[in-house]
């Protein structure tokens, strides 16, 4: 878990199965891919359903990055070609209590921002997703699982994937008891073994944004996490990160984004910088030791957004359980806006 109160010191810790995510690394597919690869029929930069956009103004310094993948949402629906939905209602291993759906109910564009909606209203469909389903004997495939939360799980697994890079997402996160928004990323491929030991970055996790915050300045959760996963497999999975209070914001929209660069990853929020790891900060424990010091965050990974209700980190925080009140909660994401670097470490 990580720490319970705000901190200026990054936290190291070993995590287990009550912890953020364990369950990550299952959802990965082998691909082959680039260091900066586009898979189908879209173009690299686009909005709506894949039509060429502007080259759109961005934080990021044009003369150090250089945009290479958008989405501005600025179409009426979801752009396939860029986005795939994860549909299940396991719960993540976390005991989180959604049942992810890619129902236009839960997921759609419109107003120029995508819409990812949690809903409370019972839902059932499979219990596990599909790579853990398949691992199981013929018999016992195919259960299904009943929750009382529907939201959806947008990833660009098999569309696109990134080693190095600046990654910018434009969000506006719901507030609540158990709401737990995320952007974050997984390795393409389990090249260094299972989770976490082929990594995992979190570019911004918000939970339990507005509840009661003993430790927070007003009183209220302000709090966002940037994290990093490595080391072995579960359960010798250790993770490091740090948590920062949002800035001011009128509309509640913030820009979440990390610097990916060979040995080093920085993180920050409304272009301010909170958080540097490095590689002597992290490591991957299922290899040799001479495999690469960069390792497991020198391999291509897929950008994953979604919108949880419940799960341990939720729920054991703040007022601890999940409100039931103020849905629909929902996350809003203006634009993502993907840079390689004009150095010779960015996007490859």
């Amino acid at each position: 878990m990580l720490p319970s109160s705000p901190s200026e010191n990054v936290h190291t810790s070993s995590f287990g199965g009550a912890g953020m995510r364990a369950w990550r690394s299952i959802a990965v597919l082998t691909l082959a891919t680039a260091a900066c690869t586009t898979v189908g029929d879209g173009a690299s930069l686009g909005q709506g359903t894949g039509a060429a956009a502007p080259v759109p103004q961005a934080m990021a310094d044009p003369h150090a990055w250089r945009l290479v993948w958008a989405d501005e949402f600025d179409g009426t629906e979801i752009d396939r070609t860029r986005w795939g939905f994860d549909v299940d209602c396991w719960g993540g291993g976390n005991a989180e209590r959604q049942c992810y759906t890619a129902r236009p109910q839960n997921a759609f564009v419109s107003d120029g921002t995508l819409k990812i909606v949690a809903r409370q209203e019972t839902s059932e469909g499979p219990a596990l997703p599909p790579r853990l389903d398949n691992a199981l004997p013929p018999a016992e495939r195919g259960q299904l699982k009943t929750q009382p939360f529907t939201s959806a799980r947008l990833t660009t697994l098999g569309k696109a994937s990134w080693t190095y890079g600046r990654i910018e997402v434009r969000a506006r996160a719901p507030e609540g008891q158990g709401a737990w928004a995320a952007v974050w990323m997984l390795p393409t491929e389990d090249f260094y073994g299972g989770w976490a030991a082929s990594g995992e970055i979190d570019i911004m996790e918000a939970v339990n944004i507005g509840a009661a915050c003993a430790e927070c300045p007003d009183g209220r959760e302000n709090n966002i996490f940037g994290t990093i996963h490595f080391g072995g497999a579960w359960p010798r999975n250790r993770y490091t990160g740090k948590r920062t209070d949002l800035p001011p914001s009128e509309d509640g929209f913030h820009v979440y984004a990390i610097e990916w660069r060979e040995g080093e990853i920085k993180w920050f929020v409304d272009d301010k910088h909170y958080l540097t790891l490095t590689s002597a900060d992290w490591r991957s424990d299922t290899m040799p030791a001479d495999l690469p010091p960069q390792a497991p965050f020198d391999r291509p990974f897929y950008l994953i957004m979604n919108l949880a209700i419940g799960g341990h980190l939720a729920e054991d925080r703040n007022e601890r359980g999940v409100s039931s009140t103020g849905f629909p909660k929902t996350m809003e994401v203006d634009w993502v806006r993907v840079f390689e670097s004009v150095e010779p470490t960015g996007v490859r």
